[in-house]
């Protein structure tokens, strides 16, 4: 038996085993203030929705209250966190057209009793249509963060953490995260052509900023499916860590089987196995977050 006790297989147990336990009894500190943040990258593809609902399920575990707003109108975020979306359920689409107060909207994960939910339905899809004419510039860019701040100021619980996933692409419903949002989270996936599209993020990033929300500031950089078996791998995280040096978390999602597989049982992967390597990469960005946040007085 001694002749496998170096073993990779069994070092990359033991090594999970240690993460895991650390991050079990790790307590992390309450923000001063809800953070909110809009999670977006305009190239599909690159873990941002299972990057939101991971960390928001890594947040309310370890006891923070958390809210996540479906934006995108495929619900794939309202999917994983099992939450009803079809035609009947009111959403984030009845509050940005209908006025339906935020809070109505909520549902209750059972991923967490500290996680809500605003869906997304598939009326969201033709949202963009009926508030651009029903609605000035002016009016429909505020729409969600009107909202939002309503509830924030009277929920009987505040959010620590708000996470709005975004649509891959920049529209109202994009512009209305980040007018709502005080933070950005850009997934960055550690393959070729990483960096495409997200120049254009930026600069749209800094136009909202200068015309519509200057506290808007990106903040964290997750980068998603490693593989360290590749070279260009290893690249893509040098290049991200010289583009974002002070924004790029420490902790990298790597590549997991487990991590595809969760969605399909209406779970995220820190419920469906918490002891994965994916699992417990996203539940170390997730504190990350929060303490980098605890030390930059957020």
């Amino acid at each position: 038996m001694k002749q496998f006790d170096g073993s990779p297989l069994l070092r990359e147990i033991t090594e999970n085993q240690r993460r895991l336990q650390f991050i079990n009894d790790l307590q992390l500190p309450r923000p001063n203030r809800t953070r909110v943040f809009a999670v977006s990258n305009q190239k599909g593809g690159v873990g941002k929705t299972t990057s939101t609902v991971n960390i928001a399920v890594a947040l309310a575990s370890k006891g923070l209250n958390v809210v996540v707003i479906d934006l995108d109108p495929q619900g794939n975020a309202s999917t994983a966190l099992n939450i009803p979306h079809h035609g009947d359920v009111k959403g984030i689409y009845n509050v940005l057209t209908e006025g339906i107060p935020f809070g109505n909207v909520l549902a209750t994960s059972s991923e967490s009793a500290n996680l809500l939910v605003a869906p997304a339905t598939i009326d969201l899809a033709g949202a963009e249509i009926e508030i651009v004419t029903g609605l000035d510039q002016g009016a429909w860019n505020g729409l969600l963060k009107r909202a939002l701040d309503a509830y924030i100021a009277t929920a009987p619980n505040r959010p620590d953490y708000v996470f709005i996933d975004c649509p891959p692409s920049l529209g109202i419903l994009t512009v209305n995260a980040f007018v709502a949002a005080t933070e950005v989270l850009i997934p960055i996936q550690c393959e070729y052509y990483a960096l495409e599209g997200v120049q254009q993020l930026l600069g749209n990033i800094e136009r909202v900023r200068a015309y519509l929300n200057p506290a808007l500031d990106i903040s964290t950089v997750l980068l998603t499916m490693f593989d360290n078996r590749t070279k260009l791998a290893v690249g893509v995280v040098e290049e991200v860590r010289k583009h974002f040096a002070t924004q790029v978390l420490d902790t990298i999602i790597p590549r997991s089987v487990r991590v595809s597989e969760a969605p399909g049982y209406a779970q995220t992967v820190i419920t469906y196995d918490r002891s994965n390597s994916g699992a417990i990469a996203y539940l170390e960005a997730a504190g990350e977050i929060a303490i980098r946040g605890a030390q930059n007085g957020r």
